[in-house]
């Protein structure tokens, strides 16, 4: 393990936005629980198409699209509060 200083842009919660020494731009830090249940999220996405319920699966595709959005929203406020550029 090594330690380093990061740089900070939001509050703590499970999806923060930090820089690592190095990088030009910050990142998003998620929790392993919640990175756990993205996953989950995704291979119950993946089961439902290839059983064929199209419907339930359009259902966990928009929670998961949504949870995505969610941070993608934050991650980019946080770029704007501190002058930074998107990098995409």
């Amino acid at each position: 393990m090594e330690r380093v200083e990061a740089e900070l842009f939001t509050d703590g919660g499970n999806d923060v936005v930090v820089r690592l020494p190095g990088r030009n731009f910050p990142g998003v830090l998620i929790q392993g629980d919640t990175l756990s249940t993205l996953q989950a999220d995704a291979a119950e996405l993946v089961e439902l198409c290839a059983t064929g319920d199209l419907e339930e699966a359009r259902y966990v595709a928009s929670l998961l699209h949504a949870d995505l959005g969610t941070k993608l929203v934050r991650y980019t406020e946080a770029l704007e509060a501190h002058g930074i550029s998107r990098p995409f």
